[in-house]
């Protein structure tokens, strides 16, 4: 059986066109790009510049993965990204950044919560518990379960809790499971985010230093 491909090549009067599947992880777009730019590379991209389009059809990508894939096909010398474009217009896509859902209550063992966009939680997360959002989590209360931000693949989330002891944190694809000096012991809430791919943690006070436009909790 012929394995799905997630990328499409073809030669346009402008140059090349890359239509990239919405529909699977970005990972695995990464990976057969970097696979079809090794052997296509070789057989036909040698020579003069080429100019590359690049469609992401309804998938929203974040400025940190858009950058992943110029630098891949920058890679190749003689490829020039002109356009990474998406189907979703801009004010669709800054619509869905902005969407926060407001609950209360206790996530308890094998229970989970899912959203499309950002999550405010006035309680706690027990072990055994999770929370799935696109966007970010605000947990206002423990957090001592699982929570993965950023689950279309949205790199620039974050995650927060007045508590943060979670058994797993996940932040788009980077895993992370929080040693030991995670725990500060310290009463102010903390958020964990990712920088150069790394999981990293600070206090929430230090959100202005990543967000320009942080949330604003209206009503609570």
């Amino acid at each position: 059986m012929t394995e799905k491909q997630h990328i499409t090549i073809k030669g346009v009067k402008e140059g090349l066109l890359f239509l990239f599947d919405d529909q699977c992880e970005f990972s695995v777009l990464l990976d057969e790009l970097q696979n079809k730019l090794e052997k296509t590379h070789l057989q036909v991209l040698t020579g003069p510049l080429i100019h590359i389009h690049v469609k992401l059809g309804k998938r929203l990508a974040t400025d940190e993965q858009k950058e992943q894939i110029r630098t891949m096909i920058r890679q190749r010398g003689n490829l020039l990204v002109q356009s990474i474009e998406s189907a979703v217009p801009e004010t669709a896509q800054k619509k869905e950044s902005a969407e926060l859902k407001i609950i209360s209550g206790i996530i308890r063992s094998g229970q989970t919560f899912e959203h499309d966009g950002n999550l405010l939680l006035m309680g706690d997360v027990n072990p055994g518990g999770a929370l799935y959002c696109t966007g970010d989590i605000y947990v206002l209360g423990a957090l001592r379960g699982m929570a993965h931000g950023g689950v279309n693949g949205r790199q620039d989330v974050v995650i927060a809790a007045s508590l943060l002891k979670p058994t797993q944190l996940r932040i788009a694809e980077v895993i992370s499971r929080p040693p030991d000096e995670w725990i500060t012991g310290d009463a102010a809430m903390e958020f964990a985010f990712l920088k150069e791919g790394q999981m990293q943690i600070d206090k929430i006070t230090q959100l202005y230093r990543l967000r320009k436009d942080p949330i604003v909790f209206k009503g609570v």
